[in-house]
């Protein structure tokens, strides 16, 4: 790897990638006939389809229905090679980054290694409210939604048994809502004829968001009518509700205090640790205040892009929201920059470089079972039609056949039969019981 990050003036310059999401794989593949050598490097060794994590956090599929390897999906790159690296450092001065054990050199670089959680300062609520943005997030979170109604059915204690199905979702962007909605589903249709102690239909599922509507992002008709689509599911919508403080037994709001077994985290986001090692100027989510060509001030050859970047469009104004189609445009966009000069034989930054300018394909959000919302060139729709947009963009954007076979093929199977096939609980499943109901603790425990 040293070797292969070592530069040559001789040489065609070498692209060093940061991350395998959208915006870092399709700048890579966009560079695929550019006279440049590329390195794309990545904590992981797959590249995850982040938009349907909540189906593995809800059982709706499995892990590598979502998710292929990064080399695999590169492998006929002649010009690209990959590394299961965790970049720890950047220094723009030397234009050199650093990794436990080493650090090379590049002659670009470009910054794609996204967002995590944030918890606004309380990073102590994470262990009592995990968040979702990886593989190892989702599993945890369906052992923990698995592991409650296991608990339930077992429990004597009528308080204890309603704390293990109340299941709290703190944040009304689309991950909580989609989240909300999936939680209520699998309760209301897919387990009950799994348990024959427990009535799954009296679980309570509460979403809490801190402003006046959910998905802030859209218009506000189609915040109501998710509003409106989850309270018909028996979700219940509480608007205006800070979190102030998140236990063992709940959340607080304020003074009030909301008993529950489970609390989901989807509030906020916060940049990769990476960006605060630049020395550059980060705004209040961490992430990096980019030039209109998506360059970091004062370094041409360093690029931010997806999650990671603080950009706003030149003609709109508007910041360019964190979504995987913006991730991919300015993947696309910094390639062709690269390429150009590449090609030219020119140093970064010959002037003059293009402005990015990002074009909305619009927003959806999925509620339940052919519920939906979606925004698309400024129309609004709701219901089947809504869903069907979602499934297909969804779908569209999958990497590789197979995986777009397997969600179409595990998708049908849930919605025609109601059944959930990845309803396995994985890690620790210890079953939490408060106390064993009475009729378990005899010779027969059925």
């Amino acid at each position: 790897m040293r070797r292969y990050f070592d530069t040559d003036s001789a040489q065609r310059p070498l692209v060093l990638i940061v991350g395998g999401g959208f915006g870092g794989l399709t700048a890579g593949q966009r560079l695929r006939r550019a006279s440049v050598r590329i390195y794309l490097a990545d904590r992981q060794n797959y590249h995850l389809f982040q938009p349907l994590l909540y189906q593995v956090a809800t059982a709706a599929l499995s892990p590598a229905e979502i998710a292929q390897p990064i080399r695999q999906i590169l492998r006929g790159q002649r010009n690209l090679r990959v590394g299961m690296r965790q970049i720890t450092g950047v220094d723009l001065d030397r234009k050199v980054v650093t990794f436990p054990g080493g650090e090379g050199r590049y002659d670009y670089l470009i910054l794609a290694c996204g967002a995590t959680h944030s918890y606004f300062g309380n990073e102590h609520w994470q262990e009592k409210a995990p968040g979702l943005k990886t593989i190892d997030d989702a599993l945890e979170i369906r052992r923990r939604i698995l592991l409650a109604f296991e608990a339930a059915e077992q429990e004597e204690d009528e308080a204890a048994r309603r704390a293990r199905l109340t299941f709290i979702v703190v944040g009304g962007g689309p991950t909580g809502v989609e989240m909300a909605g999936a939680i209520r589903e699998i309760a209301a249709e897919t387990l009950p004829r799994d348990f024959h102690h427990l009535s799954t239909h009296t679980t309570r599922v509460i979403l809490l968001e801190a402003g006046p509507r959910l998905l802030p992002m859209m218009h506000p008709q189609l915040s109501e009518r998710a509003r409106r689509d989850l309270e018909a599911m028996d979700v219940e919508v509480r608007l205006n509700s800070r979190v102030t403080d998140v236990d063992s037994h709940g959340v607080k709001l304020g003074e009030q205090q909301l008993a529950a077994g489970n609390v989901i985290w989807a509030a906020g986001v916060r940049a990769a640790p990476l960006a605060a090692t630049l020395g550059v100027p980060l705004d209040d989510a961490g992430r990096v205040r980019v030039a209109p060509d998506l360059s970091i001030p004062g370094h041409p050859e360093a690029f931010v892009i997806g999650d990671l970047a603080a950009a706003t469009d030149p003609v709109t104004g508007k910041p360019v929201p964190g979504l995987a189609p913006a991730a991919m445009q300015m993947g696309r966009f910094v390639a062709d920059i690269i390429a150009r000069e590449a090609k030219d034989n020119t140093p970064p930054a010959p002037p003059p470089r293009p402005s990015f300018r990002y074009r909305d394909k619009g927003q959806m959000a999925t509620i339940g079972r052919a519920r939906a919302v979606a925004e698309v060139a400024g129309r609004r729709f709701g219901g089947l039609v809504a869903w069907l947009l979602w499934s297909g963009v969804h779908v569209a954007f999958l990497v590789g056949f197979r995986n777009k076979l397997f969600v179409l093929l595990s998708w049908l199977w849930h919605h025609t039969f109601f059944a959930s096939g990845a309803r396995l609980i994985t890690g620790e499943q210890e079953v939490p019981v408060k106390r064993l109901r009475s009729d378990l603790n005899g010779d027969d425990p059925v």
